[in-house]
């Protein structure tokens, strides 16, 4: 299976033209093959190509993967060049401003990360992502009021997705409501049983009801 899939990774990529011209292509050919950071390189070597908003894309793009290849150093540095351009825009810009809120998250810079939530609401409130973000950021803050509220507004945006509801099971735990955290790791459980996050909702449940030792 790994060998089928760098040989179609390889594939694809001996198919994009070379040099510069062809980063772009090559880019999307290893996000497909789950190369982040290869993906990462050749998103910024095509910015380096460009001007405008292709450029500002290009680096959105590779800040996303550094995300994705644990490496939030590099996503800021990338994420921070295209939000100073004028090429992101609306829906594009917000994106943006979220992947730079994880990457602040991700460094422990918790002021930082939830300024650019703040910003990235402005255009992309619809996206329940942003809000189950926005919770999970509140627990570290230590602030249940805005982590219960936010992952309010997930719920309200996709009230069967697993993530979600795993998520709304951390945040109510976190409040000290344990009868609603079993609830939605219930439900998480239930909506996707064989997937990681289906069986990390069953785990918390276990260690829920454990008995406690006794003294």
């Amino acid at each position: 299976m790994i060998l089928a899939l760098l040989a179609s990774a390889a594939l694809a990529q001996a198919a994009c033209p070379a040099g510069p011209a062809g980063a772009a292509c090559r880019a999307v050919a290893a996000t497909k093959a789950n190369q982040p950071a290869v993906a990462a390189v050749e998103f910024e070597t095509a910015a380096a190509a460009a001007s405008g908003p292709a450029r500002d894309r290009a680096l959105a793009a590779a800040g996303n993967m550094w995300i994705a290849a644990g490496q939030p150093g590099k996503a800021a540095l990338a994420l921070d060049r295209a939000l100073a351009g004028t090429g992101l825009q609306a829906e594009g810009r917000g994106e943006a401003l979220l992947d730079r809120a994880r990457a602040a998250e991700a460094q422990n810079d918790l002021k930082l990360a939830r300024r650019h939530v703040t910003q990235a609401a402005q255009t992309i409130g619809a996206d329940p992502f942003l809000w189950y973000f926005s919770a999970a950021l509140a627990i570290r803050e230590g602030d249940a009021a805005t982590a219960k509220t936010a992952i309010g507004r997930a719920l309200s945006l996709a009230p069967n997705d697993a993530l979600v509801l795993f998520e709304a099971g951390h945040v109510h735990h976190f409040a000290g409501e344990i009868d609603k955290a079993r609830d939605y790791w219930r439900r998480a459980a239930a909506a996707e049983p064989t997937s990681p996050t289906g069986k990390a909702a069953a785990a918390a449940l276990a260690l829920l009801d454990k008995p406690a030792a006794p003294k």
